[in-house]
Order: structure tokens, then sequence, then C-alpha cells
């Protein structure tokens, strides 16, 4: 029997407005119409001082603490952030710092970034991809990546982003239909 997977989207942007979270939201969108999905936030730019004066994970607020606990929860993890400096945002490693280190392994991890052109659309395989290879997930062959051209604000408009994104879910949308339906644990969503 389904049921309705839990889909975290840990967005890295530090802005309200963001076409992080735009692409984010186009991805978890498809997910909803494919699957049975709650779907969750985490804006890291709203996690305060409880979670910025940490170092370790024990002086986190409960709050955060809360929060991580999320994430590390998830059935299904969005990990979104705009590039910044050649790689993902400070505060998103910040908060990946503070996971647990096996809490993430097996899970089946979704890659989306943006930048300002395509010169940075390799921050998926250079930066994104060896991070969460560190914690064992099981990240999706295919990441997602827009570049500020291909938004109005935060809606994305460039077909082609679209396209890869429906190519991209349903490359794994059998691994997480197996999940919901208790079958598989989301291995299956091989890492590339």
């Amino acid at each position: 029997m389904s049921r309705p997977l839990r889909v975290v989207v840990v967005n890295g942007s530090p802005n309200e407005r963001s076409r992080t979270m735009g692409l984010a939201g186009l991805v978890t969108s498809r997910l909803e119409e494919l699957l049975p999905v709650e779907v969750h936030r985490i804006d890291v730019y709203r996690l305060g001082h409880g979670f910025t004066d940490a170092v370790l994970r024990e002086e986190v607020s409960p709050e955060v603490e809360q929060r991580i606990r999320l994430a590390e929860g998830a059935d299904v993890l969005v990990a979104a952030t705009p590039v910044f400096r050649a790689s993902y945002a400070g505060m998103f490693k910040h908060f990946f710092d503070l996971v647990d280190q096996y809490a993430l392994a097996n899970k089946p991890v979704i890659l989306v970034a943006t930048g300002g052109s395509d010169r940075h659309a390799l921050v998926i395989e250079h930066a994104l991809r060896p991070l969460f290879a560190f914690f064992q997930a099981a990240t999706a062959p295919v990441g997602f990546y827009a570049n500020a051209g291909d938004f109005d604000g935060t809606l994305v408009l460039n077909g082609e982003v679209y396209s890869r994104v429906e190519m991209g879910l349903n490359d794994i949308v059998a691994q997480l239909k197996a999940l919901s339906d208790g079958l598989g644990d989301g291995a299956g969503a091989t890492a590339a």
C-alpha cells in the first residue's frame, strides 16, 4: 500500500524570493504529480542564531535540532542551493556540517542548483555530488540546474529545464514508487 513520501527540501538560498526555490518547487510539483508526497521545506537563512552560532550539533537551538532531524528523517531529500564562488552556499554547507554522518546513507537525494550562467552548471558534479557521496546517500543520476536567464522572477520559463526535470525524475520514479509502496528502501536510486 502506498504511503506519502516525506520529501524535505533544504533550501540554501539566503533570499525569501529565490530562483533556487523556484526550481526546487518545479521538481517537487512534478514529484507530487507522479507520487503521493508530503513536502516540507527548510530555509537555512531562517534558522537564525541558534544555527549560525553553532559550531557543533550539541550547540544548536531546539528548533534547529528539529529541522535537522526533519532532514535526516526524510524519505527523499531535495538539496537545493544557489552557486556562490563556484560552490554551494556557505549556510547550506553549514547545515549539512551538522547532519549526522550516517543519517543520509542510502537516502534518495535530488540535487538542485541555480547560478548566474551555465558556466556554473558543473557545481552539481564538482560540489554537490561529492558532498552527498560523503554521506553515502543515493543521489539521483540527473541533477537539476538553471541559470538566471531561465527565470522570470522565480518562475522557470525555459522549456529545456522542464524537459530535464521530467527526464531526471522519470529515471528514479520507479525506485521512489517502490519506497512509497513499502517495497524498497530507496537504495535503488543509484549514485552516479
